[in-house]
């Protein structure tokens, strides 16, 4: 019987292979009850480029598990990656659903910039 992390990770995985076949350097989410995570990676998957989360000293004022945290990670990452010179990437929801902080991260990452 598959238990629910392992379907995620299963979905995950399908995912970045198709990434690993076009390419492209991933932007790669991870949430957590009381965090969120999100890294810019290389095409290869060897390196991280940038990253950014709610642990960074300038978002850790108020609650971090929100979706207005999601998306001051967001805008973080989108602000980094553009002065990393990485202006396109694939999204990589890691097998979360397209909803709530997962969305609310992308489209502040869209907004400040990054294409996907």
């Amino acid at each position: 019987m598959v238990n629910k992390r392992q379907a995620r990770l299963r979905r995950a995985r399908r995912t970045r292979m198709k990434m690993r076949e076009l390419g492209m350097q991933r932007l790669t989410v991870h949430r957590t009850p009381r965090h969120m995570y999100a890294q810019v990676i290389a095409a290869d998957g060897g390196r991280v480029l940038v990253e950014a989360s709610t642990l960074d000293g300038s978002l850790r004022g108020g609650a971090t598990g929100n979706v207005k945290a999601a998306a001051k990670v967001g805008a973080l990452i989108a602000e980094r990656a553009q002065r990393a010179g990485v202006e396109r990437v694939a999204f990589d929801r890691s097998g979360y659903k397209f909803h709530g902080r997962v969305k609310a991260l992308a489209e502040a990452a869209r907004a400040g910039g990054l294409e996907f």
